[in-house]
């Protein structure tokens, strides 16, 4: 299949322009990061998105798998001599996987069928009566079919005989694409998802207890009811099938049959083989065949909605470069304080006993209120974890008591066990206990949430359904998407970043990550950009795709702190110069900007899309697109599921966004639920698009359920 028509179907699929979408494979193809090609080449692509490259990328990635599918196919089936014109015609215009896999179906080898053996028999001349519906009433049955009898292959009866034949017209049936593809959309459209509790389980109340008894329509079950189903059937708590009508499928494969006469002499025999063609071979393949593509379905829905709340996550406001204080809170073994400075750097830790068992309040006091003062403390964080209210608590009344202006702050610890155990948090910090650890890392989340949740496996870090059931290679691979383009919306300090961060940013990687950093270490700071191009493994074309995304703050050139490209510096060395100014004194003087008319320098190389970007980032160089920072408080007498009351309305922070809903934490230690149903007074098609991870609410309580730790809540005023 030419290039051509593979960029003419992704046009088609994605209702976008060819022009766009063959300029954006073509650069895919050379090499081009999605980042780099959005942010950088938006003349090329006709100003796409970064999502709609991505989907061009996966589309095509799709294309490609399957041209290289039908090559195996075409293959196969020209080997065993089988690959008539038509037949090759149908497979090398077919677009989609499971249509090619139809087709292959006949030809696919298979293990030693009923119907194979009835063909040894010679009984495909008898199979070929059925089929062609020639025969009428009136002819005698047992005289046709005695000259099929086989008595060395054990074809001694005419009923044996009839079977033999049965099961190779069954087979021919099951095998047609066009009788598969037809059966397909037929339990598609009507067919119904039944779950059941099982046997063990019907007496226990679960999680699941709202499938014990469950069915609904194939066409309008949300994906996350399957996610549901399929976690219970795997914790065997659940078991499921799918319901249809099987008269109404088998007549469907009857008028799909090469001929059909009711008046007919085997007639019979046809529609049993239609029968049999169905509910031994269509329904049970077709069954698993539907059941698995509705969950890559329903997976891809909630890996897309995971990645955006991570996106959200990563892209939380940042406290900013201030002194704080990290607190891993604790009850029997104390709670774990650090202390990092404007660079996130460590300055001090311990650990107080502010709670009982141990309860040495006023050490713990003297000890807060002495790092405190030494470091000029900022803001506080603290994990929400076990013992995290009363730790704000005891925190709180230290802060009132002594008249101390710090703000506190309550950080998520999601991930943070994960990295305090991992290599990278050994190597950072080789003689801390991992308590330690996390104390720094819940501070230096406050600080830069993106610079420190690099560090985490993206799959830990809080805000995903059933993120370890979903298929991993999809999920990994989204998430790598999803902080990469976190990363470089944000950008990058060359000079500060860790080699997690600068490994997520367009067209670096892990290796060429750590030489920035191993040269940096030696060298010393980076004053230019194109000091990049002598470190080892970051040749010309990493360099174009990285350099944009990267900052240098009082680097040699004003420029290299913003996101203007390198290969645009001597364009703006131009337009400063047309303004009878300097670099320096262009770069943030609105009224200096103003008076640039890009169309002046619009050309076959440059067009608007890419000055008018420039321009913005002379306004505004070294912007930081992140909201401003916030935080919610949550209320001093709720700190127990115990302790709602319906009609209470409380402050809360989202912590997950599913595609039923929003998970908000109201400070008990156990998250609430606010129904999609819940969130708004208006209707509200996609919880995303009304609200975020990390977005503060008021909430009021409509019910708890304290044995399940349910919590069901309502926005207030949204």
């Amino acid at each position: 299949m030419s290039a051509e028509t593979i960029i003419n179907w992704i046009s088609q699929d994605l209702n976008l322009s060819q022009n766009s979408v063959g300029n954006t494979v073509s650069m895919l193809s050379g090499g081009d990061t999605i980042p780099f090609i959005s942010r950088y080449r938006k003349e090329k692509t006709g100003n796409l998105s970064e999502i709609s490259v991505h989907e061009i990328s996966e589309k095509l990635n799709y294309y490609v798998e399957l041209e290289l599918r039908k090559e195996t196919i075409l293959k196969s089936i020209d080997e065993q001599k089988k690959l008539s014109p038509e037949l090759k015609k149908q497979i090398e215009n077919c677009k989609e996987k499971t249509k090619l896999e139809d087709l292959y179906l006949p030809y696919k080898p298979k293990r030693h069928t009923k119907a194979q053996a009835a063909k040894e028999a010679g009984l495909e001349p008898l199979a070929l009566e059925i089929l062609s519906q020639k025969r009428l009433l009136k002819e005698d049955r047992a005289a046709v079919i005695k000259p099929y009898l086989n008595h060395e292959k054990g074809i001694d009866t005419i009923e044996k005989a009839i079977d033999g034949a049965i099961d190779i017209v069954s087979q021919q049936l099951s095998d047609d694409a066009s009788i598969r593809g037809l059966i397909r959309n037929f339990i598609l459209n009507t067919g119904s998802i039944r779950s059941k509790a099982l046997k063990a389980a019907q007496e226990i109340k679960t999680k699941y207890d709202m499938y014990y008894d469950y069915s609904q329509s194939l066409k309008t079950i949300p994906g996350h009811r399957l996610l549901a189903i399929r976690r219970g059937a795997k914790e065997q708590i659940l078991s499921w099938k799918i319901i249809v009508e099987d008269d109404k499928a088998i007549y469907l494969i009857l008028d799909a049959a090469p001929a059909k006469n009711i008046k007919a002499l085997f007639y019979p025999e046809l529609y049993s083989a239609a029968k049999t063609a169905f509910e031994r071979h269509l329904y049970p393949s077709l069954q698993v065949e539907i059941f698995l593509s509705k969950m890559e379905e329903a997976d891809k829905d909630a890996i897309n909605v995971f990645a955006q709340n991570a996106k959200n996550l990563l892209l939380a406001p940042p406290a900013g470069h201030k002194v704080i204080m990290g607190v891993d809170p604790g009850f029997r073994t104390g709670c774990k304080v650090a202390v990092i400075n404007k660079n996130g750097d460590l300055k001090e830790h311990c650990a107080i006993f502010p709670h009982n068992p141990v309860c040495k309040i006023k050490e713990a006091q003297a000890i807060l209120l002495d790092l405190i003062d030494e470091y000029r403390v900022e803001l506080i964080a603290v994990g929400n974890g076990t013992a995290s209210k009363e730790t704000l608590s005891f925190i709180e009344n230290v802060i009132k008591k002594n008249n101390i202006s710090v703000q506190l702050v309550t950080v998520s610890e999601a991930g943070a066990s994960v990295y305090s155990a991992s290599p990278l948090a050994s190597a950072e910090f080789p003689d801390l206990d991992v308590t330690v650890r996390g104390a720094i890392s819940i501070a230096r989340r406050l600080q830069d949430p993106l610079a420190e949740l690099v560090k985490i496996d993206p799959k830990s870090i809080g805000v995903g359904q059933y993120q370890h059931d979903v298929n991993q290679i999809w999920l990994k691979k989204q998430l790598d998407a999803t902080v990469s383009s976190a990363v470089n919306f944000v950008g990058v300090n060359l000079n500060s970043a860790s080699t997690e961060l600068l490994s997520y940013v367009a067209g670096i990687g892990k290796t060429t990550a750590r030489n920035i950093v191993d040269y940096r270490t030696k060298n010393g700071s980076f004053n230019d950009k194109t000091q990049l191009l002598e470190v080892p493994t970051l040749g010309e074309k990493t360099f174009t795709q990285c350099a944009g995304f990267l900052r240098i703050p009082q680097g040699k050139n004003p420029l290299d702190n913003s996101g203007v490209h390198p290969e645009r510096y001597e364009l703006v060395e131009k337009i400063a110069n047309d303004l009878e100014t300097s670099i320096s004194d262009l770069i943030g003087n609105e009224k200096l900007i103003d008076k640039i008319d890009i169309k002046k320098y619009a050309d076959n190389n440059i067009g608007t899309l890419t000055l008018t970007d420039i321009v913005s980032e002379l306004k505004k160089p070294g912007f930081d697109p992140r909201k401003n920072f916030s935080s919610a408080q949550f209320s001093k007498d709720i700190n127990d599921i115990d302790d709602l009351k319906e009609g209470m309305v409380l402050n809360g922070t989202v912590t997950n966004v599913t595609d039923f809903g929003a998970f908000v934490d109201i400070g008990v230690h156990q998250d609430g639920l606010i129904h999609i149903s819940k969130l708004s007074s208006k209707f509200v098609k996609n919880p995303c698009d009304v609200v975020y991870v990390g977005e503060t609410l008021k909430v009021r309580v409509l019910k708890t359920d304290a044995e399940l730790k349910r919590i069901s809540l309502e926005t207030v005023e949204k």
